[in-house]
This record gives C-alpha cells, structure tokens and sequence, in this order.
C-alpha cells in the first residue's frame, strides 16, 4: 500500500512540474498583468481609461519591451494584432521599446502619441 501511495505521489508531482513548465514558455500560459486582450480592435479605444501607457497592436504583430528604469522587466513578448498593453499606473517610470511602432497606436497619459513614423526598435522613457 505505501509503495501505491508513493507512486501516486510521484505521478502528482512530476504532472505539477509539466503544467507549470509549459505554463512558463512564453505564450502559453494566462496573459501577463498589463496585457489585455481588446475587445474589438475597430472601435475606438476610450482615452480615459489608457491609464499611463496603452498601446493597442492593430498591425499583424510588435515585440513589445517595457521595464521600470534601471529595474524588473515587466513585459518582454511579442504582442499580436488585437492585443494591447496597458499600464494604469507610472510611479517609478516606465522604459518602452517598440519593436514595429506602425503596427500600434500608442496612448501615454490618455493622449494619442503618433509614433507610425519612427524607425523599428523606437524606444522612449515615461517619467513618474
């Protein structure tokens, strides 16, 4: 009986780690805080609620790259046509890397910001 016991507790513990692993491969696990899927990319996005940075992928894709400056990572993926990134709050600033910066538009502080002109990889600081 205890050996039976063991094994079940073995069988439990190595399906854990499995579901956790693919979990932690990018893309496959819940979307991340900050990333929301929109509800339909065509209908204007409501600019009292872009918080600090919204940026709403309405290309095929963008690498999108956000981090506190000089600090935690807070995303680094690829972001897919009608998924967007929002951050309600900016309170130690934000470092954004824009991979595709035509394939989104992009809200900072509720204010539509036109980057579809800069070069791929425009990057840019949000102050607290």
């Amino acid at each position: 009986m205890a050996i039976v016991g063991t094994v079940a507790l073995l069988v439990a513990l190595v399906a854990l780690c499995g579901y956790f692993l693919y979990r932690s491969i990018p893309g496959t696990g819940s979307a991340s805080e900050g990333v929301n899927a929109s509800e339909v990319a065509a209908e204007p996005v409501d600019t009292t609620e872009t918080g600090a940075l919204y940026i709403d992928v309405v290309g095929e894709s963008t690498s999108v790259f956000v981090r506190v400056p000089g600090g935690d990572v807070l995303l680094d993926q690829e972001v897919v046509q009608g998924d967007s990134v929002h951050y309600r709050e900016n309170t130690d600033g934000l470092e954004v890397t824009i991979g595709d910066p035509t394939a989104v538009e992009l809200y900072v502080n509720g204010e539509p910001r036109d980057v579809s002109d800069r070069d791929p990889g425009y990057s840019f600081t949000l102050n607290p």
